[in-house]
């Protein structure tokens, strides 16, 4: 009885690698969740040398998509991991909906409005 509530006490207070609270998802979303994490990621990889030999509007905007996307998935891991509690989680993922879509505007402004990414960057590799 005594080692049982040892163990109970050295229990973590969170386990947020096993199974989800219920009504919280399922293991298939997780799965597809991270399959598109990895889509993500691979599309990263063959936009970057498109951005380089084939630079235009198409690629600009899918640079933003992708970049927003990427970001806003990886900035949600830090907030599992870093932030506790129902009030802080909420208001922290409140936030990064804001600072996700704010992005994805400002980058899609960016292209509209002046050279677009593609071409900020060659501007930024010939100084």
């Amino acid at each position: 009885a005594a080692l049982g509530a040892a163990a109970a006490r050295c229990a973590p207070a969170r386990d947020s690698h096993g199974a989800p609270p219920q009504g919280r998802g399922s293991s298939k979303a997780a799965s597809l969740h991270w399959t598109g994490e990895r889509a993500v990621s691979v599309l990263l990889l063959g936009l970057l040398p498109a951005a380089y030999l084939c630079p235009g509007p198409a690629v600009d905007y899918s640079l933003a998509a992708a970049l927003t996307l990427h970001g806003h998935w990886g900035l949600g891991q830090v907030i599992t991991d870093y932030v506790h509690g129902d009030v802080p989680v909420k208001v922290a993922n409140a936030g990064l909906y804001v600072l996700s879509a704010l992005t994805f505007a400002g980058l899609c402004h960016f292209n509209y409005q002046d050279v677009g990414i593609c071409k900020a960057v060659a501007m930024l590799w010939s100084l």
